[in-house]
């Protein structure tokens, strides 16, 4: 008995559309050329990316870092928020790295999705370019994988991977932290890249009700947010590094407040004598913030180790600078509190146990 016969089977069968992909990469390579700076010696569709460092430094020490912008995706793929997401993977990544005192240099993505249309990818990418361009780094390569079966049809999955460069003597290391110093937040605009499986959780977003179910919630108005609930959920992770670029030779250490919020991230920073006393009425919550709280009946202590609550940065700096630093950023960033010796209390004080 023979078997009959077919048509052979190719890549694209299985899901995977090589020629798309490769007009994909193309336009990548133009986003990439209006993202780059002088040192980048190579173009984008090598198998790596060159960069020249120079002579500008005199003990160079290069930083990196790598995030991704997690299960926020969702709710921007339903929104169709795309370049958004590609900002907030770059953002990220250039927030952590300048806790260090790092000057960000160039950037690379990873986006692996099962069939998201090619130019929704593009959508992407430009966002990605665009942060690029406004940090002042190149968009030096990336990869896009396609993986039917890992993921779900229209799914997609981003992260990156950022490098900078700073002085040796120049790195924020927590040493010059003293108490007495000031603590310094910056205002986060919303929930940043953390949080979202909570939050999908409250509102039944992405589980399995349906398209129409969750861009209905999404959708939704609310009077305390003054828009949708979407607008405040999906609003963009700011990146702080312009407003800080000047002020990092100041500054005596930096916190990105990110999943763990203030009490999983600003000990990250403190040597373990220092702790960091919190002055909880030195700011209101934004309303997302007391919105997700009540729908979803959550201790304020989950609250606060689960969401940044309106701090998306926290600076540590000297009292002495404290004032021309806090008139030197941007509307909105306030004194939350100062460094004290730790003694036998935990890292932070003030906040819900």
């Amino acid at each position: 008995m023979t078997d009959p016969p077919h048509r052979p089977l190719r890549y694209a069968d299985a899901g995977v559309d090589i020629a798309a992909a490769d007009a994909t990469v193309r336009r990548y390579a133009d986003v990439a050329r209006r993202s780059t700076r002088p040192e980048v010696l190579s173009a984008v569709g090598g198998f790596a990316g060159l960069f020249r460092l120079g002579d500008r430094f005199r003990d160079p020490v290069l930083v990196a870092a790598t995030d991704g912008v997690g299960t926020k995706v969702l709710l921007q793929a339903t929104l169709g928020r795309f370049e958004t997401a590609g900002r907030d993977v770059v953002n990220n990544n250039v927030n952590d790295l300048i806790t260090v005192g790092a000057e960000p240099l160039f950037f690379l993505d990873y986006l692996a999705t099962a069939d998201l249309p090619q130019e929704r990818r593009v959508e992407i990418v430009e966002g990605i370019g665009a942060a690029c361009r406004e940090n002042g780094i190149a968009l030096l390569g990336g990869e896009t994988a396609d993986m039917p079966d890992l993921y779900r049809s229209g799914d997609f999955d981003l992260a990156g991977f950022v490098v900078g460069v700073t002085e040796r003597d120049a790195v924020i290391d927590g040493s010059r932290l003293a108490p007495g110093d000031a603590l310094i937040a910056l205002p986060s605009g919303g929930l940043q890249t953390n949080g979202f499986s909570l939050v999908r959780e409250i509102w039944g977003l992405g589980k399995g009700l349906g398209e129409e179910h969750d861009r209905e919630v999404l959708n939704t108005t609310f009077e305390e947010l003054g828009g949708t609930l979407g607008d405040a959920l999906v609003a963009p992770h700011r990146s702080f590094y312009p407003a800080l670029r000047e002020l990092l030779p100041r500054i005596h250490g930096i916190a990105h407040i990110t999943g763990g919020g203030i009490p999983g991230n600003l000990p990250r920073i403190l040597p373990d004598t220092l702790a960091a006393a919190i002055d909880r009425a030195s700011w209101e919550l934004p309303a997302v913030f007391e919105l997700i709280r009540r729908t979803g009946s959550i201790e304020e202590s989950e609250m606060f180790s689960t969401f940044n609550m309106g701090a998306g940065m926290i600076l540590a700096v000297a009292e002495a600078d404290a004032s021309d630093v806090l008139e030197a950023l941007p509307e909105g960033a306030w004194r939350v509190g100062e460094v004290v010796a730790r003694g036998d209390g935990s890292a932070i004080r003030g906040l819900p146990a």
